[in-house]
């Protein structure tokens, strides 16, 4: 197909959560959500639905189906490969556009994709059926400006299929007041993978790797999981509301929801400008002003804290430089507080320019997956967390996000995200681990970190 690029405004409420509420049981809708937070990084809320193709990675092979026809083929090429090709085979216009997305790619990409990338050990255990890449292409896209208030439709289609669109959307806006949902929630409490004592264990196997000299740092994660019954899109609700982070999605997929409230970005990519903005160090907040201040100031001057936030930017410095234009990679902001609802997190900033003919799609394979859940040296942190963690990360500290038919490209690191998939609800919690690092602190933080989640989804039986 051939296709133009057309934007309109539409005189809707600038509400992406009260309409995304009419598409969010139909698959492949998918809500990337700013949380309206007032944060640097939350400005844009995306919503997309009715994909023109889909790729599904599982098991080594990828599904590309074409929604209209019906028509499917497999491949074992690199998914990352193949969404670069079927982009440009879409027939999509690739007119550059101002706008932050307008069209191309939106889904997720699971932390173990990154066995599509790299040489890994394959010690874990695969006991969720989340494919390992779920992405669609889509030419239509409704962008909530919480700044400016606006609602915008733009779509890379024909006129007639815009104004379709233009229909549709506010037909959607009209139903979204009208909520049928039942209730929604956990009918069992929370169960660990791991017990207390198992996850003392690993902490000391990890100590020991790092007093080997194997690694400099190691991401350590724990899962949690309980039995869930009713809408998912109101239990995403539930807690977007007691965290609204930047990095935010609901993703509805044929069989399984994915519901993300994360803060962290991965990879920026804005008109060439590469930016990604690494967490390490984290301190739970208080409800007194004063301990909640002194708390942020414990963790600005945290030398174990930001001698484990430096390794993460060299490694991703790293990284990005694989694909950026020599010279150009930068730290403008080390060491930064910011802070969220039941945490404050330390933050640096990495910025570089992408040459002009590489793909957005290349910087994110070759950087993926983000250094800041891995450790550091990371090939050798991700063999070390494959022989660790009993089971595999499956959608946790993989990626959300879109990358735009004009090179435009925004992900997040898939950090307080939960799954959902045949009644069960899993979350996870992890966090770096270094040589001065203490095994109660190290497994408190995990706890501070779903502390606006687990909580908030308590029993309803």
């Amino acid at each position: 197909m051939s296709s133009n690029l057309f934007i309109s405004q539409l005189p809707l409420p600038c509400d992406a959560r009260a309409l995304f509420s009419t598409l969010s049981s139909k698959p492949w809708s998918i809500l990337l959500d700013s949380g309206n937070s007032g944060h640097i990084d939350a400005n844009i809320d995306i919503i997309v639905s009715s994909p023109i193709i889909t790729l599904v990675t599982n098991n080594g092979e990828t599904v590309i189906e074409h929604c209209q026809s019906g028509s499917k083929r497999m491949s074992k090429d690199n998914p990352f490969d193949l969404i670069e090709q079927q982009l440009t085979q879409s027939g999509l216009s690739r007119e550059s556009c101002a706008l932050a997305f307008s069209g191309g790619i939106v889904g997720h990409f699971s932390y173990d994709l990154a066995r599509r990338c790299e040489n890994l050990a394959s010690a874990s255990v695969k006991d969720i059926e989340l494919p390992e890449m779920a992405v669609g292409i889509y030419p239509h896209a409704l962008l909530f400006d919480h700044e400016k208030q606006t609602v915008t439709l733009v779509s890379r289609s024909s006129q007639k299929h815009h104004q379709q669109q233009i229909a549709q959307a506010k037909s959607l806006a009209q139903q979204s007041g009208a909520s049928n949902a039942g209730k929604s929630g956990l009918t069992s409490d929370w169960r660990h993978q791991i017990s207390r004592q198992q996850y003392g264990d690993k902490f000391d196997r990890v100590q020991h790797y790092l007093r080997q000299g194997d690694c400099y740092q190691i991401n350590l994660t724990q899962r949690f999981e309980a039995d869930h019954r009713g809408d998912e899109y109101q239990t995403y609700l539930k807690i977007a509301a007691q965290n609204n982070t930047p990095f935010s999605a609901f993703i509805r997929l044929p069989g399984a929801a994915i519901l993300s409230v994360s803060p962290e970005r991965f990879i920026q990519c804005h008109q060439g400008n590469i930016e990604t903005k690494p967490i390490k160090g984290t301190r739970p907040r208080s409800n007194d002003p004063i301990q909640d201040a002194q708390l942020a100031q414990e963790l600005r001057n945290s030398e174990k804290d930001q001698s484990e936030n430096l390794m993460i930017v060299d490694l991703l410095r790293n990284d990005i430089g694989r694909c950026a234009l020599a010279g150009s990679v930068k730290v403008p902001a080390l060491f930064e507080i910011e802070s969220f609802k039941n945490v404050h997190h330390l933050v640096s900033t990495v910025q570089a320019k992408l040459p002009p003919k590489t793909s957005p799609i290349t910087l994110l394979k070759g950087a993926f997956p983000g250094g800041s859940i891995t450790g550091a040296p990371k090939i050798r942190a991700m063999n070390i967390i494959d022989e660790l963690e009993p089971h595999r990360r499956s959608i946790y500290c993989g990626s959300i996000g879109y990358i735009s038919c004009d090179g435009q490209m925004d992900t997040n690191i898939t950090i307080r995200t939960l799954l959902c998939l045949e009644n069960t609800l899993y979350c996870w919690a992890g966090g770096g681990i270094v040589a001065d690092s203490q095994v109660d602190d190290e497994y408190q933080e995990c706890f501070d970190k779903v502390a606006s989640i687990m909580p908030v989804l308590s029993n309803t039986t």
